[in-house]
């Protein structure tokens, strides 16, 4: 009866993976928001519906 605490869960397995998930959040994070800053300056809505030269407009 030397050690009468027994650890009823190895915590170092659990806390890498929730270390690694939280980098993998932050990165592709970072990824998402570099993508949306990085936009084209021109009006971005030309390319999905091109303007028609002969409009009624």
């Amino acid at each position: 009866m030397t050690n009468s605490i027994l650890p009823l869960a190895n915590w170092g397995a659990g806390t890498a993976i929730i270390i690694f998930f939280a980098v993998l959040c932050v990165v592709m994070s970072a990824i998402v928001i570099s993508f949306v800053l990085s936009g084209k300056k021109k009006d971005s809505n030309d390319e999905v519906f091109p303007k028609k030269e002969n409009s009624l407009e």
